[in-house]
């Protein structure tokens, strides 16, 4: 395996630098999807971005899309929660991602547990279309349970970065969103004025 056919880069968590290989650089153009998850608060936006805009650097052909539901930030921009933003199309359905996506390279997709089931189908026929599909997302929601289409996503990625916060209450290593509301609604968006972060422990022990 030649080293020209890679280049690294490293993703920071809060306890290690971990490094992300992406492959294929320099041979013929074929497809793959890449899923960063994690709880909120972990960076999953702000790895996202970082790596769209590597994308626009290598002049890839790049398009960003989002639920329209996610209007915290702002109405077209995905925003991290670092105020870092990259201008997106808000898409109310998954299958809407597919014309959109017509002659791009690489496409990013935001808050992607916000979206319908068939949205695995549309990354993999992305991917088969030589197109490299960056997804970031919540793996759990707010209960602890595995969120939208996030588990079909995970399990036909190629490549999975879990990213993790701190937690709130004892500054361990956080991959729970703990809702402090008693608003039981599965979507409910907010800050950390409604959520934070917490490790395994105190988000059962709370």
């Amino acid at each position: 395996m030649k080293n020209s056919e890679y280049f690294f880069f490293y993703i920071r968590n809060s306890s290690k630098l971990t490094m992300f290989i992406e492959p294929g650089i320099n041979s013929e153009r074929k497809g793959w999807i890449e899923v960063i998850c994690g709880s909120m608060f972990s960076g999953k936006t702000e790895e996202l971005i970082r790596r769209l805009k590597r994308a626009k650097i290598a002049n890839k052909r790049v398009e960003i899309f989002k639920p329209t539901i996610d209007v915290r930030y702002d109405e077209v921009n995905v925003v991290s929660h670092n105020a870092n933003a990259i201008r997106s199309t808000p898409v109310p359905h998954s299958q809407n991602i597919l014309l959109l996506a017509e002659g791009m390279e690489v496409v990013g997709i935001d808050e992607a547990q916000f979206l319908d089931s068939e949205l695995p189908q549309v990354v993999e026929t992305l991917a088969k279309k030589g197109i490299r599909v960056i997804i970031a997302g919540l793996d759990m929601d707010f209960e602890g349970k595995p969120f939208g289409p996030m588990p079909n996503l995970l399990a036909v990625a190629d490549y999975i970065t879990k990213v993790h916060a701190v937690c709130m209450q004892c500054g361990d290593i956080a991959h729970f969103s703990y809702r402090k509301t008693s608003d039981s609604t599965k979507v409910l968006l907010g800050e950390h004025d409604t959520y934070e972060p917490r490790c395994r422990n105190c988000f059962y022990k709370h």
